[in-house]
């Protein structure tokens, strides 16, 4: 599996999991610190998040960091 679809798969694994929680991308920016631009490009496939920011996702979540590879 390359990259590019390893970061597609967990772009949809956050929408995913964001709307499960019923969580808006300003609500989910919000609980992480990061930027709903970020968070929106990130489940586009348009930004690759770095560690740092899938633990903050996944924390916001309420999810191990591994749910996040879950696809």
């Amino acid at each position: 599996m390359n990259s590019d679809l390893i970061y597609k798969n967990i772009g949809n694994r956050v929408k995913y999991l964001r709307e499960a929680n019923n969580l808006t991308q300003e609500k989910l920016a919000e609980l992480t610190g990061l930027s709903t631009d970020y968070i929106g490009k990130i489940e586009v496939n348009i930004n690759k998040p770095g560690l740092r920011a899938l633990i903050k996702i996944a924390e916001a979540l309420n999810v191990h960091i591994k749910e996040l590879f879950n696809f």
